[in-house]
């Protein structure tokens, strides 16, 4: 299995991101998830590794600042999958998954080093 990364194709951290692998030459497939949406058993899967729901969309977003409150408060997983499927540019990206199946979210310098560059 190779690194994936999740994320949307004209982002700019995504695209960061991207730039760093390719640079340090790390093997990685990158997937849009608007054109190919995450199914809500994988979803509900990596909130947990990341901290939960939470941690999870990212509420500093202009989407989320979007939304009427009576969805910024989802009750259950059920519930965030769905406000996820609805609006998956929620979600804090990049989102990456390791060849070990680890999870983490964002992008930095220093975070893709030592995920990366150690084991090199």
């Amino acid at each position: 299995m190779t690194t994936r990364i999740y994320g949307l194709d004209k982002c700019d951290t995504c695209r960061k991101a991207r730039n760093w692998l390719d640079r340090f030459k790390v093997p990685y497939d990158f997937v849009d998830y608007r054109a190919q949406p995450i199914p809500p058993a994988v979803l509900k899967e990596w909130a947990p590794a990341v901290g939960g729901w939470e941690k999870f969309v990212n509420r500093a977003s202009t989407t989320w600042r979007a939304l009427p409150e009576a969805r910024k408060s989802p009750g259950s997983a059920a519930e965030w999958t769905l406000l996820i499927k609805e609006y998956p540019a929620l979600i804090r990206r990049p989102l990456v998954v390791k060849d070990d199946g680890s999870v983490h979210q964002g992008f930095s310098d220093a975070l893709f080093k030592r995920l990366f560059v150690a084991e090199a």
